[in-house]
């Protein structure tokens, strides 16, 4: 069972590291995942996901239920309407157009209402400067 945890780990890396490149395909999300799934399988590389300088401290923040910043969150959901709203457009298919708003409906759904909002604290890493 270990191998397959790690498999579907790297996995997720994978698919994490095209959303890098690929807009609207989320990023984190994936790492996240492969950070759960090296849990089962691989210390070394569940700490090589949570040490990664970009993709890490949010991992990390979802683990702590920290939660999102409302910026990330505002991008996160801007980049899901626009990507897929683009894409139902370009599908043609009134059908699958259908499927994809649904889901772009529900991942945004889910961010604004199950995600925490992490309000930013003056004198930290990433809070507004007077």
């Amino acid at each position: 069972m270990r191998w397959i945890w790690f498999l579907a780990g790297w996995l997720a890396v994978a698919v994490g590291g095209v959303g890098i490149v690929v807009p609207g395909l989320p990023t984190t999300v994936f790492f996240i995942i492969a950070a759960w799934c090296f849990s089962r399988s691989s210390p070394r590389f569940e700490q090589w996901v949570l040490n990664l300088p970009k993709v890490g401290p949010m991992v990390r923040d979802h683990r702590a239920g920290l939660g999102m910043p409302r910026r990330a969150k505002a991008w996160a959901v801007g980049t899901m309407v626009l990507f897929g709203g683009g894409s139902a457009l370009a599908v043609g298919h009134p059908a699958l157009s259908g499927v994809i708003l649904a889901l772009v409906a529900i991942g945004a759904w889910y961010v604004l209402s199950r995600v925490p909002t992490r309000e930013t604290v003056a004198g930290a890493p990433g809070s507004p400067t007077v």
